[in-house]
């Protein structure tokens, strides 16, 4: 049987997470940046404290914003602790990533160095995992790297002290540490250039005799930007048009600066991305979509918008700061994946499922009904696979169809709605529909009880593996939990699932080698049909009562294969 690796994590703590990334990104000043990245892992992470410390010009960290306790915060705010000592600290205890604890068993060699902290109180650990008052937690924030090779300089370190729960962060939890404080170094190194930028754009403006240091300064913070940045045209025919980009740019699209000046942006997003380059304003405008790379493919950036003049009362260009986002991305994908998957096998969990199948449900019944409890039973002495295995006779049951007359109005909820029907009747009549097939494993227990989970573990991934590949693209194969699978199949009729059935049983029923050893199960099916007007649990629900029916239908020695 699968163990559980990683913690179920809430939907809501996920945007709670999203938004306070947002809002560190979206700080007006530096201070408002640092305060924000403090204040977030408190509200967004679960830690009851949380510090900045930011490396100064010369080298050592200053705390530079606190969040969690006022008491600590008018303490410890604005003192500075050695660049050695800090050094000392990330060198020492267990890395988790790019995290480093230091356990309290260690962490009282570093009672009197000069490195500013606070000591809270309360009684030791009671078990393995709990959080102790003297433990520490850093997170290092590095300026983005080249893609592909090591991290960036050092801007700061994230203390975290004092989980809400009272446990270690686990896998989950340090990695969202970890990617929070890649994302907030970003956040600060961007609210650091946006402050160089202003303060030379306010230059521009105010002093004309200071013009060309002003455009020096801008031209080096430009080029020498860690995100990538362009300058294009703003109005007229060749508006949107590039003019300029740096180096960061050039490298994150794998274009050389020359050819950047034949496109616009228009040119090099992303087809389904048009539409949200056009809704962005040219001041303030921000969006999230995907550029394209000279090799053909994308890479989703973060774009951001504003204006600025060549002179006073000149010509206007806009200024374009483009962020790369991929890792972020995926990192996200790769949440939303785990919420809505089996991290055993990979197919759709529970949740996945009867979320795709309440989306081809609406909840006006039609006038076709689901046919009288379907039976395998024929089906297979059909084909000729199980007939020796003496099968009963077929369930004969009743359906029931609606009388359902529902007046004009009724129907303009549902204009641009295709109702999904099923097959009527015992027989085939040619319709076609959303066929649901309920599988569960005859035998499996006896494969966990005799050679263990982990065995029955291989057994589950390859019948899962079986199924994906014995079905069409476009359906759907997902786990429910234990040895139950189900399979959405649309537009087939009565016969066609009932084929598919059976040829997704012979599959599984083929000898399965675990280390060396033959291992066989049996799969009964059931198969329902959904239709419009029936919930998810209800369709659910009816191929798994029919699975039973099924199930029962074999004498009990018949049911598993071999």
């Amino acid at each position: 049987m699968e163990t559980e690796s990683e913690p179920y994590v809430r939907l809501a703590t996920l945007r709670q997470l999203h938004q306070v990334m947002a809002d560190m990104n979206t700080a007006r000043s530096l201070a408002d940046t640092l305060q924000t990245v403090a204040d977030g892992v408190v509200t967004g992470l679960g830690y009851e404290i949380a510090a900045v410390n930011l490396v100064r010009p010369d080298g050592d960290l200053v705390v530079a914003a606190f969040a969690g306790n006022s008491a600590a915060e008018a303490l410890i705010t604005g003192r500075v602790g050695s660049r050695a000592s800090w050094e000392r600290r990330l060198s020492m205890g267990e890395a988790w990533g790019d995290l480093r604890f230091i356990p309290h068993t260690e962490g009282w060699v570093l009672d009197d160095d000069d490195v500013p902290q606070w000591y809270t109180d309360g009684p030791a650990p009671r078990f393995e995992d709990e959080w102790h008052p003297s433990d520490r937690l850093f997170a290092p924030m590095y300026t983005p790297g080249v893609p592909g090779g090591a991290c960036g300089e050092l801007i700061g370190v994230l203390s975290v002290d004092r989980p809400r729960n009272g446990r270690l962060p686990g896998a989950w939890g340090r990695e969202a540490l970890q990617m929070y404080a890649f994302q907030a170094a970003i956040a600060i190194s961007n609210a650091r250039l946006r402050a160089n930028m202003q303060r030379a754009l306010v230059r521009l403006e105010r002093e004309q005799q200071a013009l060309r240091a002003s455009e020096e300064s801008f031209r080096q913070a430009f080029e020498y930007a860690p995100s990538g940045m362009a300058i294009a045209e703003m109005g007229g025919d060749q508006h949107g048009r590039i003019l300029r980009t740096n180096d960061a740019l050039c490298r994150l699209l794998g274009r050389p600066a020359s050819a950047m000046r034949r496109y616009s942006f228009s040119d090099l997003v992303h087809p389904e991305d048009i539409g949200t380059l056009l809704r962005t304003s040219a001041e303030g405008g921000r969006a999230e979509l995907r550029l394209g790379r000279r090799d053909g493919t994308y890479v989703w950036v973060s774009l951001r918008n504003s204006v600025v003049a060549d002179a006073t009362d000149g010509p206007r260009f806009l200024l374009t700061h483009v962020e790369d986002i991929e890792e972020r991305k995926r990192r996200e994908l790769q949440l939303a994946h785990r919420a809505s998957h089996d991290s055993l096998t990979g197919l759709p969990n529970s949740a996945e499922l009867r979320a795709r199948l309440s989306a081809r449900l609406c909840s006006r019944p039609t006038s076709v009904a689901p046919g009288p409890v379907d039976t395998l039973d024929a089906a297979y002495a059909q084909h000729g696979e199980l007939g020796e295995h003496g099968l009963a006779p077929a369930y004969d049951g009743d359906g029931h169809g609606f009388d359902f007359r529902p007046g004009p109005e009724a129907f303009d909820a549902y204009d641009h709605h295709v109702h999904t029907v099923a097959p009527q009747g015992e027989t085939d009549d040619g319709t076609k529909g959303l066929a649901v097939l309920f599988c569960d494993l005859d035998g499996f227990k006896s494969i966990n009880d005799r050679f263990g989970h982990n065995a029955g573990d291989a057994v589950l991934i390859e019948v899962a593996r079986r199924l994906g590949s014995g079905v069409r693209d476009g359906d759907t194969v997902a786990r429910l939990g234990g040895d139950e699978f189900v399979v959405l199949a649309d537009g087939l009729g009565r016969a066609d699932a009932q084929d598919l059935a059976v040829r997704l049983r012979n599959e599984i029923i083929q000898p399965i080698r675990v280390d060396g050893r033959a291992m066989r199960v049996g799969a009964s099916f059931g198969i329902g049909w959904a239709h419009c007007g029936m919930t998810a649990d209800e369709v659910l629900k009816s191929a798994d009562e029919r699975m039973y029916v099924e199930k029962r239908s074999r004498p009990k020695a018949h049911r598993r294969a071999g």
